[in-house]
């Protein structure tokens, strides 16, 4: 009995992860916000694709993996609009889900040719097919030897404020979306929204070194689980190439799943012209450890229908060389 209650258990709080749509890592540190955030779509001097493959607790088998594409930017050159596609696979032993979320932006301009500021609001809609499947777990009568499939639907709602270097997201995750519980239908369906609330600050001399310190805080209505991130970007730019390397410390707090959880994530980039690549690395720290397996995380993005530039502002909007 404690063993299905344990499986029980283990497999609610997993699916309770997992349909929260897209999972939050560290991509938005590679020049990625609009995976996190929907008012970021289309908010650059360029359109921006990108493509990351993630890989967690190499070594073991079934491990999470997470393959996205995304993209985004304005209607037209003039266009206050703005539109961003995602496709994502992410799978977690017996479960995956595949899906396709669209947004719609609006970015109002209160600068000048000689002043970024600007207000952004975001509407992402997702359509989500999710599975279960557990015809692999063989030899325990507890267990039933099934694969379940099905769709939902989920939205998220963003705003964001940038003025010069300062650049400040809030998003409201999952405001369509709760728990389902296929085990038992009576029980009550779960809350599933998340707040995220993050700022950075860009500054420094060009021609030498820039930096960007970031923090970002999440809060889970389900658990009451806090996140924070601290983060911190340095630049190196060149003619027609930028060298910039990323450290990030993710610590969560009063989670009553499985306790507090910390990560330490560098990332190292290079952008050149309109191309971008990065490479992240994840490693779990602290008394609790699912694994001794790291996290492998590669990015890949380019540039297209950019536009001239108004006034210098934090890389997010001034992307490309």
């Amino acid at each position: 009995m404690n063993k299905f209650i344990l499986f029980f258990f283990f497999i609610l709080i997993t699916k309770i992860s997992a349909q929260e749509t897209l999972p939050i890592y560290a991509d938005y540190l590679s020049d990625n916000t609009y995976l996190l955030h929907p008012a970021a779509a289309g908010i650059g001097s360029c359109g921006k694709l990108r493509v990351t493959a993630r890989q967690q607790w190499v070594g073991v088998k079934d491990a999470p993996s997470l393959q996205t594409a995304s993209f985004h930017a304005k209607f037209n050159e003039n266009s206050k609009g703005a539109y961003g596609l995602i496709l994502f696979n992410d799978k977690n032993g017996y479960h995956s889900q595949k899906g396709l979320q669209g947004t719609y932006a609006y970015h109002l301009d209160m600068g000048n040719e000689n002043l970024f500021k600007q207000l952004s609001f975001g509407l992402s809609m997702s359509m989500v097919q999710n599975e279960v499947n557990q015809e692999d777990f063989k030899g325990d009568p507890m267990v039933e030897q099934i694969r379940i499939s099905d769709f939902y639907f989920n939205a998220d709602f963003g705003m964001a404020y940038h003025y010069k270097g300062f650049s400040s997201y809030l998003t409201i995750k999952n405001i369509m979306l709760s728990a389902k519980n296929d085990l038992n239908p009576d029980f009550e369906s779960l809350n599933l929204r998340n707040y995220i609330l993050g700022a950075g600050y860009f500054f420094g001399d060009k021609n030498k070194l820039q930096f960007e310190p970031s923090v970002m805080f999440q809060y889970k209505d389900i658990t009451g689980e806090k996140i924070a991130d601290l983060n911190f970007k340095a630049y190196k730019q060149f003619d027609t190439t930028q060298l910039w390397a990323a450290l990030s410390y993710r610590r969560s707090f009063d989670s009553s799943a499985f306790g507090d959880a910390n990560y330490v994530t560098p990332i190292v980039g290079l952008n050149y012209q309109n191309l971008m690549f990065a490479y992240t690395y994840t490693q779990q720290t602290g008394d609790i450890v699912y694994s001794n397996g790291g996290f492998h995380q590669i990015s890949f993005g380019m540039n297209v229908l950019c536009r001239k530039r108004r006034a210098s502002a934090c890389p997010n909007i001034n992307g490309s060389f």
